[in-house]
């Protein structure tokens, strides 16, 4: 475990280098949030009724998704990976004492928190400065408050548990953008990314319910918003901790498989 540890603060201080790219991710979050806040005003103020979510739970979702938008992409700064499949530079990964899929995923973990500490706060800060009705608000109680960062923090192991079954995926897929393009746009969609969970019809809403997509984004956001509340935070939590098991033993199953049948061309 120390060995990953170690990794993981590593590839954290690395990335915290990246602070001009930071800045430029600050601004387009605030900028896009912004905009789209004022998509959904108007959106509101022409059929307001119809939504299942008041426009200020609605001013809170688009905010926390910008102030946590790093944490929760699937498809996020891994080129290393992405290079080390196809150019065959994974025969270094391979013979340091350490697993490849905890390397990984420490790697990509850290890529992940190291960028969101930077981006979150000062997003969060303007999202307080600007006027009502487009402010930010904080209902929850110290209670609710605890476990929505605990759901925070479980949706960003779900995503990089995700993410790391796409890596393995790319052992046996040679265009590798290709997939990255289908699992941006599957994962942000079923989510809660392009639209919130809720806005979806019934019948496609209590199937998307139950993929470990909606244990990404859409529950933390779900309980800041007071969406989901009582006891049902609970059994949210529980749902994300499922799903991370879940797909941290497939994981590890699916690497040990695809390690088994690795070749390595030139030298």
């Amino acid at each position: 475990m120390k060995k990953y540890i170690f990794i993981f603060r590593l590839r954290f201080m690395n990335s915290l280098q990246y602070r001009t790219v930071v800045l430029g991710g600050v601004l387009k979050g605030f900028i896009w949030g912004f905009m789209e806040i004022l998509m959904y005003k108007a959106l509101y103020e022409s059929s307001g009724s119809v939504f299942s979510m008041s426009f200020s739970q609605m001013v809170s979702y688009v905010w926390i998704q910008q102030v946590f938008m790093v944490l929760f992409r699937v498809v996020f700064a891994d080129g290393e990976i992405y290079s080390s499949i196809a150019e065959g530079t994974i025969a270094y990964d391979l013979v340091r004492p350490v697993g490849l899929y905890g390397w990984w995923f420490s790697q990509s973990a850290a890529n992940r928190l190291a960028f969101t500490i930077l981006n979150c706060i000062p997003v969060f800060l303007l999202a307080l400065l600007v006027p009502k009705p487009y402010r930010i608000s904080w209902n929850l109680t110290v209670g609710q408050s605890i476990i929505f960062i605990l759901s925070v923090l479980l949706a960003f192991l779900v995503v990089v548990s995700f993410a790391m079954l796409m890596y393995i995926s790319l052992f046996y897929i040679i265009a590798q953008r290709g997939v990255r393009i289908i699992v941006t746009a599957l994962t942000t969609f079923l989510s809660g990314g392009v639209v919130p969970l809720p806005f979806f019809p019934d019948k496609i809403l209590a199937i998307a319910q139950l993929l470990p997509f909606a244990a990404m984004q859409n529950t933390p956001l779900q309980i800041f918003c007071g969406n989901i509340s009582g006891v049902n935070m609970i059994k949210a939590v529980a749902f994300q901790v499922f799903w991370f098991v879940t797909l941290f033993l497939i994981g590890k199953a699916a690497m040990a498989v695809s390690l088994k049948k690795v070749i390595v061309q030139g030298g």
